[in-house]
C-alpha cells in the first residue's frame, strides 16, 4: 500500500494537465496542427502581470504586452554590443521566454513560490507544449518546436543543448527584461501617481554595464512622487530567491 503522504502529495502536484483543465482549455486527443497550442498562448494577452495588480493597478499589461516591448528593445541594441549578439536569437528570446505563463500563470517574488518549483512549472509546460502539440507529428515543423525548446532553456536555465554554457544574448535578454519592467514602473508612477519604489531593486541584478546605464537613466528620470510608497509586496530576500542574489 502507498504511503498516504506520498499519495497525498502526488496527488496535490501541479501539472500541465490540471492547470489547463481549471482553464477550461480542453487538448483533443489527436492534434494534427498548431491551432491547440496557438489558442492556448492566447492567455498571454489577457493574464495581467500580477505585479502591478498587487500595487492596486488592474488595468495595467499583459504578459503579451511585456513581450513585445521587451522584442522591440532587442531590435535597438545598444552598439557597443550589438555586433556581438545574435540579434534573431534575441528577439526570438524576448517573445518565447514567458510563453509557460500562458499554462502557470505570472509567478511573482511576493507568490514565496521555491524557486525550483517555478521552474518545474514552466520547464513540463514548454515540454508538453513541444512532446504534446507541436512537432511534425501534430503537424507543426520540428525544427521550429525544437528551437523554442532550445531558446527557453537558454534563458531560462543557461543551458545550450543541454549543457551548461555561458551565452551573451542569455545576459542581454534577461537585463532587457528587468528594464522593460523599470521602464513600466516609471511610467505608472507618473500615470498613476504612486510610488513603486519596490521595484528598482530588479535593477541591482543587472549584469551588461551598458544596460545598467539605461536602468540609471530611467530611474534617475522617474516623476518624483509626494504620496508615500505603497505597501512593499516583495521583500528583498524574496526577490533575491527569484532572480538570484548576484
Amino acid at each position: 500500500m502507498a504511503d498516504s503522504k506520498t499519495s497525498s502529495s502526488t496527488a496535490d502536484e501541479w501539472t500541465v494537465e490540471k492547470a489547463l483543465a481549471a482553464h477550461d482549455i480542453t487538448i483533443p486527443e489527436e492534434v494534427n496542427s498548431p491551432i491547440t497550442f496557438f489558442h492556448i498562448i492566447e492567455r498571454l494577452k489577457t493574464t495581467k502581470r500580477q505585479g502591478w495588480t498587487r500595487h492596486g493597478i488592474h488595468d495595467g499589461e499583459s504578459i503579451a504586452d511585456h513581450m513585445h516591448r521587451m522584442s522591440v528593445m532587442v531590435m535597438f541594441a545598444p552598439p557597443s554590443i550589438r555586433a556581438s549578439l545574435n540579434i534573431d536569437k534575441c528577439i526570438k528570446m524576448a517573445m518565447l521566454h514567458d510563453i509557460a505563463e500562458s499554462v502557470v500563470g505570472d509567478i511573482t517574488p511576493s507568490d514565496d513560490m521555491p524557486r525550483d518549483e517555478k521552474s518545474r512549472r514552466e520547464a513540463v509546460t514548454v515540454d508538453f507544449f513541444v512532446e504534446r502539440l507541436l512537432g511534425s507529428a501534430h503537424g507543426g515543423d520540428d525544427v521550429s518546436a525544437a528551437e523554442m525548446h532550445a531558446v527557453w532553456h537558454e534563458f531560462e536555465n543557461g543551458t545550450i543543448d543541454g549543457v551548461p554554457s555561458s551565452s551573451l544574448e542569455r545576459d542581454f535578454v534577461q537585463d532587457v527584461d528587468k528594464i522593460e519592467m523599470l521602464l513600466q514602473m516609471a511610467e505608472y508612477e507618473r500615470k498613476h501617481g504612486v510610488n513603486l519604489e519596490e521595484f528598482t531593486y530588479s535593477a541591482t541584478k543587472i549584469r551588461m554595464p551598458v544596460m545598467r546605464a539605461w536602468a540609471d537613466e530611467i530611474i534617475a528620470n522617474r516623476v518624483k512622487q509626494t504620496t508615500a510608497a505603497g505597501p512593499t509586496v516583495a521583500s528583498r530576500e524574496q526577490q533575491d530567491a527569484y532572480y538570484g542574489k548576484s
